[in-house]
Protein backbone atom coordinates (compact mmCIF):
# COMPACT_ATOMS: atom_id res chain seq x y z
CA UNK A 1 0.00 0.00 0.00
CA UNK A 2 1.34 3.45 -0.91
CA UNK A 3 0.94 4.90 2.56
CA UNK A 4 3.28 5.76 5.41
CA UNK A 5 3.00 4.94 9.10
CA UNK A 6 4.85 6.59 11.99
CA UNK A 7 5.81 4.62 15.11
CA UNK A 8 6.84 6.89 17.98
CA UNK A 9 8.67 5.81 21.12
CA UNK A 10 7.42 8.67 23.32
CA UNK A 11 9.96 7.91 26.04
CA UNK A 12 12.81 8.41 23.57
CA UNK A 13 11.31 11.39 21.73
CA UNK A 14 10.35 13.42 24.82
CA UNK A 15 13.30 12.30 26.93
CA UNK A 16 15.77 13.32 24.22
CA UNK A 17 13.90 16.61 23.72
CA UNK A 18 14.15 17.30 27.46
CA UNK A 19 17.89 16.60 27.38
CA UNK A 20 18.30 18.94 24.43
CA UNK A 21 16.20 21.81 25.78
CA UNK A 22 16.46 21.47 29.57
CA UNK A 23 19.74 19.66 30.08
CA UNK A 24 18.28 16.50 31.63
CA UNK A 25 16.04 13.71 30.30
CA UNK A 26 13.19 14.22 32.75
CA UNK A 27 9.94 14.87 30.90
CA UNK A 28 8.75 16.97 33.83
CA UNK A 29 11.24 19.60 32.67
CA UNK A 30 9.39 20.32 29.42
CA UNK A 31 5.96 21.43 28.24
CA UNK A 32 4.60 19.67 25.15
CA UNK A 33 1.97 20.90 22.69
CA UNK A 34 0.85 17.43 21.61
CA UNK A 35 -1.41 18.70 18.82
CA UNK A 36 1.45 20.66 17.28
CA UNK A 37 3.84 17.73 17.76
CA UNK A 38 1.51 15.27 16.03
CA UNK A 39 0.91 17.71 13.18
CA UNK A 40 4.65 18.21 12.78
CA UNK A 41 5.26 14.45 12.66
CA UNK A 42 2.55 14.03 10.06
CA UNK A 43 3.78 16.82 7.79
CA UNK A 44 7.41 15.68 8.06
CA UNK A 45 6.53 12.04 7.34
CA UNK A 46 4.37 12.84 4.31
CA UNK A 47 7.01 15.19 2.94
CA UNK A 48 9.91 12.76 3.35
CA UNK A 49 8.16 9.58 2.17
CA UNK A 50 5.98 11.31 -0.46
CA UNK A 51 3.16 9.11 0.78
CA UNK A 52 -0.09 10.03 2.59
CA UNK A 53 -0.19 9.17 6.28
CA UNK A 54 -2.22 6.18 7.36
CA UNK A 55 -1.67 6.46 11.09
CA UNK A 56 0.66 7.54 13.90
CA UNK A 57 1.22 4.97 16.64
CA UNK A 58 2.23 6.54 19.95
CA UNK A 59 3.96 4.09 22.31
CA UNK A 60 4.43 5.13 25.93
CA UNK A 61 4.50 3.80 29.46
CA UNK A 62 1.94 4.50 32.20
CA UNK A 63 1.57 3.26 35.80
CA UNK A 64 -0.59 0.13 35.68
CA UNK A 65 -1.14 0.97 31.98
CA UNK A 66 -3.74 3.57 33.05
CA UNK A 67 -3.90 6.40 30.46
CA UNK A 68 -2.56 9.70 31.75
CA UNK A 69 -3.99 13.10 30.67
CA UNK A 70 -1.63 13.39 27.70
CA UNK A 71 -2.61 9.90 26.54
CA UNK A 72 -6.31 10.75 26.75
CA UNK A 73 -5.73 13.86 24.64
CA UNK A 74 -3.64 12.00 22.09
CA UNK A 75 -5.99 9.08 21.54
CA UNK A 76 -8.88 11.33 20.50
CA UNK A 77 -6.77 13.06 17.84
CA UNK A 78 -7.33 12.05 14.19
CA UNK A 79 -5.00 9.34 12.87
CA UNK A 80 -3.41 8.71 16.27
CA UNK A 81 -3.43 5.37 18.09
CA UNK A 82 -1.99 5.10 21.61
CA UNK A 83 -0.36 1.90 22.83
CA UNK A 84 0.62 1.75 26.50
CA UNK A 85 3.19 -0.35 28.26
CA UNK A 86 3.80 -0.44 32.00
CA UNK A 87 5.72 2.20 33.94
CA UNK A 88 7.51 0.86 36.98
CA UNK A 89 9.74 2.48 39.60
CA UNK A 90 13.08 0.91 40.49
CA UNK A 91 15.95 2.44 42.48
CA UNK A 92 14.18 5.78 42.50
CA UNK A 93 13.78 5.92 38.70
CA UNK A 94 10.84 5.27 36.38
CA UNK A 95 11.33 2.67 33.64
CA UNK A 96 9.12 1.56 30.75
CA UNK A 97 8.24 -2.12 30.44
CA UNK A 98 6.75 -3.71 27.35
CA UNK A 99 6.98 -0.65 25.08
CA UNK A 100 9.78 -2.01 22.88
CA UNK A 101 8.02 -5.37 22.57
CA UNK A 102 4.79 -3.64 21.53
CA UNK A 103 6.60 -1.54 18.92
CA UNK A 104 8.35 -4.63 17.56
CA UNK A 105 5.06 -6.55 17.29
CA UNK A 106 3.27 -3.63 15.59
CA UNK A 107 6.09 -3.04 13.13
CA UNK A 108 6.30 -6.70 12.16
CA UNK A 109 2.53 -7.08 11.79
CA UNK A 110 2.16 -3.95 9.64
CA UNK A 111 4.95 -5.09 7.34
CA UNK A 112 3.62 -8.65 7.08
CA UNK A 113 0.15 -7.40 6.16
CA UNK A 114 1.58 -4.87 3.68
CA UNK A 115 -0.36 -2.11 5.40
CA UNK A 116 2.13 0.50 4.20
CA UNK A 117 5.07 1.10 1.88
CA UNK A 118 7.09 3.25 4.32
CA UNK A 119 7.52 3.17 8.09
CA UNK A 120 8.99 6.02 10.09
CA UNK A 121 10.56 4.97 13.40
CA UNK A 122 11.18 7.62 16.04
CA UNK A 123 13.26 5.63 18.50
CA UNK A 124 16.79 4.91 19.57
CA UNK A 125 16.50 1.45 21.09
CA UNK A 126 18.50 -1.33 19.46
CA UNK A 127 15.90 -3.88 20.59
CA UNK A 128 13.89 -2.89 17.50
CA UNK A 129 16.62 -4.09 15.16
CA UNK A 130 14.99 -7.50 14.47
CA UNK A 131 11.66 -5.80 13.74
CA UNK A 132 13.33 -3.34 11.39
CA UNK A 133 15.06 -6.17 9.52
CA UNK A 134 11.78 -8.12 9.24
CA UNK A 135 10.00 -5.06 7.84
CA UNK A 136 12.67 -4.61 5.20
CA UNK A 137 12.33 -8.25 4.17
CA UNK A 138 8.64 -7.61 3.52
CA UNK A 139 9.46 -4.77 1.15
CA UNK A 140 8.86 -1.85 3.53
CA UNK A 141 11.20 1.15 3.44
CA UNK A 142 12.30 2.06 6.97
CA UNK A 143 13.01 5.68 7.89
CA UNK A 144 14.78 6.24 11.20
CA UNK A 145 14.43 9.62 12.90
CA UNK A 146 16.58 10.84 15.75
CA UNK A 147 16.25 13.79 18.07
CA UNK A 148 19.31 16.04 18.03
CA UNK A 149 21.56 14.97 20.90
CA UNK A 150 22.41 17.58 23.50
CA UNK A 151 26.13 16.72 23.28
CA UNK A 152 26.18 16.45 19.50
CA UNK A 153 26.76 12.69 19.63
CA UNK A 154 24.48 9.77 18.75
CA UNK A 155 21.55 8.98 21.06
CA UNK A 156 20.52 5.91 19.05
CA UNK A 157 21.79 2.37 18.66
CA UNK A 158 24.53 2.31 16.00
CA UNK A 159 23.17 -1.00 14.66
CA UNK A 160 19.75 0.58 14.27
CA UNK A 161 21.25 3.55 12.44
CA UNK A 162 23.24 1.27 10.14
CA UNK A 163 20.22 -0.88 9.21
CA UNK A 164 17.80 1.96 8.37
CA UNK A 165 17.05 2.82 4.73
CA UNK A 166 16.77 6.55 5.39
CA UNK A 167 17.86 8.66 8.35
CA UNK A 168 16.91 12.10 9.58
CA UNK A 169 17.70 14.21 12.65
CA UNK A 170 14.93 16.32 14.19
CA UNK A 171 16.93 19.37 15.22
CA UNK A 172 16.34 21.99 17.88
CA UNK A 173 14.43 24.25 15.49
CA UNK A 174 12.00 21.45 14.64
CA UNK A 175 11.60 20.33 18.26
CA UNK A 176 10.89 23.80 19.65
CA UNK A 177 7.86 24.19 17.41
CA UNK A 178 6.00 21.93 19.84
CA UNK A 179 8.22 21.51 22.90
CA UNK A 180 9.69 24.06 25.28
CA UNK A 181 11.62 23.91 28.52
CA UNK A 182 9.75 24.88 31.66
CA UNK A 183 10.84 27.99 33.49
CA UNK A 184 11.45 27.08 37.11
CA UNK A 185 12.70 30.50 38.04
CA UNK A 186 9.36 31.63 39.47
CA UNK A 187 7.06 30.20 42.06
CA UNK A 188 4.28 27.79 41.25
CA UNK A 189 1.67 29.98 42.88
CA UNK A 190 1.31 33.58 44.02
CA UNK A 191 2.54 34.18 47.58
CA UNK A 192 -0.31 34.17 50.12
CA UNK A 193 -1.23 37.20 52.18
CA UNK A 194 0.88 37.15 55.39
CA UNK A 195 -1.12 35.76 58.30
CA UNK A 196 0.39 35.90 61.82
CA UNK A 197 -1.52 32.84 63.02
CA UNK A 198 -0.10 30.71 60.19
CA UNK A 199 3.42 32.02 60.78
CA UNK A 200 3.07 31.09 64.46
CA UNK A 201 2.05 27.55 63.62
CA UNK A 202 4.86 27.01 61.13
CA UNK A 203 7.47 28.51 63.45
CA UNK A 204 6.53 26.20 66.32
CA UNK A 205 9.00 23.40 67.14
CA UNK A 206 8.16 19.88 66.02
CA UNK A 207 7.37 17.17 68.57
CA UNK A 208 10.13 14.82 69.64
CA UNK A 209 8.62 11.98 67.61
CA UNK A 210 9.45 13.77 64.37
CA UNK A 211 13.02 14.73 65.29
CA UNK A 212 16.03 12.66 64.36
CA UNK A 213 18.19 11.27 67.16
CA UNK A 214 20.78 13.73 68.45
CA UNK A 215 23.64 11.70 66.96
CA UNK A 216 22.13 11.93 63.48
CA UNK A 217 21.49 15.69 63.48
CA UNK A 218 23.98 17.92 61.67
CA UNK A 219 25.82 20.33 63.94
CA UNK A 220 24.98 23.32 61.74
CA UNK A 221 21.21 23.01 62.26
CA UNK A 222 19.95 25.95 64.29
CA UNK A 223 18.34 25.45 67.67
CA UNK A 224 14.79 26.64 68.01
CA UNK A 225 14.86 29.82 70.14
CA UNK A 226 11.92 28.76 72.27
CA UNK A 227 13.29 25.36 73.31
CA UNK A 228 13.33 24.87 77.11
CA UNK A 229 16.73 25.64 78.61
CA UNK A 230 16.76 22.57 80.86
CA UNK A 231 16.03 20.07 78.08
CA UNK A 232 18.52 17.23 78.04
CA UNK A 233 19.39 17.63 74.36
CA UNK A 234 18.97 20.40 71.84
CA UNK A 235 15.84 20.12 69.70
CA UNK A 236 16.43 20.94 66.09
CA UNK A 237 14.26 20.47 63.00
CA UNK A 238 15.98 18.05 60.61
CA UNK A 239 17.28 19.68 57.43
CA UNK A 240 15.31 17.23 55.31
CA UNK A 241 12.01 18.10 56.98
CA UNK A 242 9.77 20.45 55.03
CA UNK A 243 6.65 22.24 56.23
CA UNK A 244 5.29 20.43 59.33
CA UNK A 245 2.50 18.02 58.52
CA UNK A 246 -0.87 18.19 60.31
CA UNK A 247 0.20 15.15 62.30
CA UNK A 248 3.32 17.00 63.44
CA UNK A 249 1.36 20.09 64.41
CA UNK A 250 -1.39 18.13 66.14
CA UNK A 251 1.24 16.55 68.41
CA UNK A 252 2.66 19.90 69.53
CA UNK A 253 2.62 20.24 73.31
CA UNK A 254 5.18 22.94 74.08
CA UNK A 255 3.97 25.17 76.93
CA UNK A 256 7.30 27.03 77.02
CA UNK A 257 7.20 28.04 73.35
CA UNK A 258 6.24 31.67 73.01
CA UNK A 259 5.32 31.40 69.30
CA UNK A 260 3.49 28.09 69.42
CA UNK A 261 -0.27 28.08 69.01
CA UNK A 262 -1.73 25.84 71.66
CA UNK A 263 -4.56 23.60 70.45
CA UNK A 264 -7.75 23.00 72.37
CA UNK A 265 -8.08 19.47 73.70
CA UNK A 266 -10.58 18.50 70.99
CA UNK A 267 -8.90 20.33 68.12
CA UNK A 268 -7.95 18.69 64.85
CA UNK A 269 -5.79 20.16 62.10
CA UNK A 270 -6.13 19.05 58.50
CA UNK A 271 -4.23 20.05 55.34
CA UNK A 272 -7.30 22.05 54.39
CA UNK A 273 -7.08 23.94 57.66
CA UNK A 274 -3.82 25.87 57.49
CA UNK A 275 -5.65 28.77 59.13
CA UNK A 276 -4.94 27.16 62.46
CA UNK A 277 -6.50 24.79 64.94
CA UNK A 278 -10.07 23.91 64.09
CA UNK A 279 -12.50 23.28 66.95
CA UNK A 280 -14.69 20.24 66.37
CA UNK A 281 -17.25 20.42 69.22
CA UNK A 282 -18.96 17.19 70.10
CA UNK A 283 -19.22 14.75 67.23
CA UNK A 284 -20.20 17.28 64.55
CA UNK A 285 -17.94 16.96 61.55
CA UNK A 286 -18.32 20.60 60.47
CA UNK A 287 -20.39 23.64 61.49
CA UNK A 288 -23.83 23.76 59.78
CA UNK A 289 -22.97 26.76 57.59
CA UNK A 290 -19.95 24.86 56.23
CA UNK A 291 -21.70 21.51 55.91
CA UNK A 292 -24.46 23.17 53.86
CA UNK A 293 -22.05 24.14 51.08
CA UNK A 294 -22.77 21.91 48.09
CA UNK A 295 -19.97 19.98 46.42
CA UNK A 296 -19.24 20.33 42.72
CA UNK A 297 -20.82 16.92 42.07
CA UNK A 298 -24.06 18.05 43.70
CA UNK A 299 -24.42 21.11 41.44
CA UNK A 300 -23.30 19.40 38.20
CA UNK A 301 -25.77 17.93 35.72
CA UNK A 302 -25.09 14.85 33.59
CA UNK A 303 -24.62 17.05 30.52
CA UNK A 304 -22.16 19.28 32.36
CA UNK A 305 -20.28 16.24 33.62
CA UNK A 306 -19.83 15.00 30.05
CA UNK A 307 -18.68 18.46 28.91
CA UNK A 308 -16.26 18.68 31.85
CA UNK A 309 -14.68 15.39 30.86
CA UNK A 310 -14.25 16.59 27.29
CA UNK A 311 -12.63 19.80 28.51
CA UNK A 312 -10.31 17.87 30.82
CA UNK A 313 -9.15 15.71 27.92
CA UNK A 314 -8.76 18.38 25.28
CA UNK A 315 -7.79 21.65 26.98
CA UNK A 316 -6.77 21.23 30.65
CA UNK A 317 -3.03 20.73 30.76
CA UNK A 318 -2.77 19.18 34.21
CA UNK A 319 -0.59 21.84 35.86
CA UNK A 320 -1.52 21.74 39.59
CA UNK A 321 -2.28 25.46 39.83
CA UNK A 322 -4.42 25.29 36.65
CA UNK A 323 -6.30 22.24 37.97
CA UNK A 324 -7.29 24.15 41.11
CA UNK A 325 -8.48 27.09 39.02
CA UNK A 326 -10.59 24.92 36.70
CA UNK A 327 -12.27 23.17 39.63
CA UNK A 328 -13.06 26.47 41.38
CA UNK A 329 -14.33 28.08 38.17
CA UNK A 330 -16.83 25.27 37.63
CA UNK A 331 -17.94 25.21 41.26
CA UNK A 332 -18.45 28.98 41.41
CA UNK A 333 -20.32 29.08 38.12
CA UNK A 334 -22.83 26.46 39.24
CA UNK A 335 -23.54 27.65 42.77
CA UNK A 336 -27.14 28.71 43.07
CA UNK A 337 -26.57 30.69 46.26
CA UNK A 338 -23.60 33.03 45.87
CA UNK A 339 -23.71 33.58 49.62
CA UNK A 340 -21.71 30.35 49.88
CA UNK A 341 -18.92 32.08 48.00
CA UNK A 342 -18.76 34.92 50.50
CA UNK A 343 -18.71 32.46 53.41
CA UNK A 344 -15.89 30.53 51.78
CA UNK A 345 -13.90 33.68 51.09
CA UNK A 346 -14.02 34.56 54.77
CA UNK A 347 -12.61 31.14 55.69
CA UNK A 348 -9.33 31.60 53.81
CA UNK A 349 -7.08 29.62 53.72
CA UNK A 350 -9.22 26.73 54.95
CA UNK A 351 -11.24 24.82 52.37
CA UNK A 352 -14.21 22.84 53.77
CA UNK A 353 -13.16 19.25 54.14
CA UNK A 354 -15.74 17.77 51.75
CA UNK A 355 -14.91 20.26 49.00
CA UNK A 356 -11.19 19.89 49.61
CA UNK A 357 -11.42 16.11 49.28
CA UNK A 358 -13.37 16.45 46.05
CA UNK A 359 -10.76 18.91 44.74
CA UNK A 360 -7.91 16.49 45.41
CA UNK A 361 -9.80 13.56 43.86
CA UNK A 362 -10.34 15.69 40.76
CA UNK A 363 -6.63 16.55 40.66
CA UNK A 364 -5.75 12.85 40.82
CA UNK A 365 -7.26 12.43 37.33
CA UNK A 366 -4.34 14.39 35.91
CA UNK A 367 -1.60 12.06 37.05
CA UNK A 368 -0.68 14.24 40.03
CA UNK A 369 -0.19 11.21 42.26
CA UNK A 370 3.16 10.17 43.67
CA UNK A 371 2.62 6.55 42.65
CA UNK A 372 4.80 5.19 45.42
CA UNK A 373 2.00 5.60 47.96
CA UNK A 374 -0.89 6.97 45.88
CA UNK A 375 -0.65 10.39 47.49
CA UNK A 376 -0.47 13.79 45.81
CA UNK A 377 2.91 15.42 46.25
CA UNK A 378 2.98 18.05 49.02
CA UNK A 379 4.22 20.78 46.66
CA UNK A 380 1.41 19.95 44.20
CA UNK A 381 -1.21 20.03 46.96
CA UNK A 382 -0.24 23.58 47.85
CA UNK A 383 -0.30 24.59 44.17
CA UNK A 384 -3.73 22.99 43.62
CA UNK A 385 -5.20 24.87 46.56
CA UNK A 386 -3.46 28.10 45.59
CA UNK A 387 -5.11 27.85 42.17
CA UNK A 388 -8.47 27.27 43.83
CA UNK A 389 -8.08 30.35 46.05
CA UNK A 390 -6.83 32.52 43.18
CA UNK A 391 -10.05 31.82 41.28
CA UNK A 392 -12.13 32.53 44.40
CA UNK A 393 -10.28 35.83 44.92
CA UNK A 394 -10.79 36.86 41.29
CA UNK A 395 -14.54 36.24 41.50
CA UNK A 396 -15.08 37.91 44.88
CA UNK A 397 -12.97 40.91 43.81
CA UNK A 398 -15.08 41.29 40.68
CA UNK A 399 -18.25 41.27 42.76
CA UNK A 400 -16.86 43.87 45.17
CA UNK A 401 -15.64 46.22 42.41
CA UNK A 402 -19.04 47.81 41.50
CA UNK A 403 -19.75 48.58 45.15
CA UNK A 404 -16.47 50.42 45.49
CA UNK A 405 -16.96 52.62 42.41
Amino acid sequence: MDRCIVLVDAGYLLGAAASLLAGEPSRSRITVDHAALVQGLREQAESETERPLLRIYWFDGAPDRVPQPEHRRLRVMPRVTVRLGALTRSDGRWAQKGVDAAMHAELTELARNRACSDVVLVTGDGDLLPGMMAAKEHGVAVHLWAVQAADGDYNQSEDLVAEADERRVLDRTWITKAVRAKDFGGVCAPPPVPRPEIAAILSAPLPESTLAPTSERPAEQSEHPSAPADHGSRERVPATKGVPTPKDLAALRTPGAQTAVQPPATATLRWSSDKGWVDRPGTAAEPPEIASMPTLAQVTTAEQRWADREEDITTVGGDPFEVGQVFARRWIGRLGDQGHLQKLSGMYPRIPHRIDGELLRYAARFGLLAHKDDQIDEHDRYAIRAGFWREIDVRTAAERAPAGD
